[in-house]
């Protein structure tokens, strides 16, 4: 009978142990942590090269949706779509960002500036080293915009420091780190 009770307790232990590791976060309503974000991209290789190379996401498979599917669910008016998944960090909270290029052509958003249009903007990603970033960027032949690396303003964190450069398709991308030489 002790026993019995012994195994009840425990499986009850184990089984909650699992719940709580697979989408319980603390009370949330939501059953992961992060987002995922997709983007509509001209060339999709050429993307993948950016986020890879010059940015540093690795690769971590990606996926088809088929015609019929997505116009069913209202993604597309019935173009099939690939989607590679590139991850920034490890795990199950990693940033996973989803790529796309959809067959014939996709409107691009006028975005001169982060300020031009609604919607998103931009992303933001925070580095450990910000000369590594600009040895990385450097080699994939990728310049900042304007006038970056810059420290950030005094009231927010000014050991910090602010990259900004443009995708293949011109989104911007901005890239927070020490300041160069730290």
């Amino acid at each position: 009978m002790k026993t019995n009770a012994f195994h009840s307790v425990l499986i009850s232990f184990l089984l909650s142990v699992v719940a709580a590791a697979h989408g319980d976060h603390h009370g949330s309503p939501f059953s992961e942590p992060t987002i995922d974000l997709g983007c509509v991209v001209s060339d999709l290789d050429a993307a993948v090269e950016f986020y890879t190379e010059a940015i540093g996401f690795q690769e971590a498979g990606g996926f088809q949706v088929d015609g019929d599917y997505a116009k069913e669910v209202g993604l597309t008016d019935g173009k099939a779509l690939d989607i590679k998944v590139l991850t920034l960090g490890e795990g199950e909270e990693a940033t996973r960002l989803k790529f796309m290029e959809a067959g014939g052509r996709s409107r691009k958003v006028k975005n001169d500036h982060i300020t031009t249009s609604l919607g998103f903007s931009y992303i933001t990603i925070f580095v450990k080293s910000t000369d590594e970033a600009m040895a990385r960027l450097e080699k994939a032949g990728v310049k900042p915009i304007a006038n970056s690396p810059k420290a950030l303003p005094a009231n927010l964190n000014p050991e910090m420091a602010l990259t900004i450069v443009r995708d293949p398709d011109g989104n911007f991308v901005e890239l927070v780190g020490p300041k160069p030489g730290s």
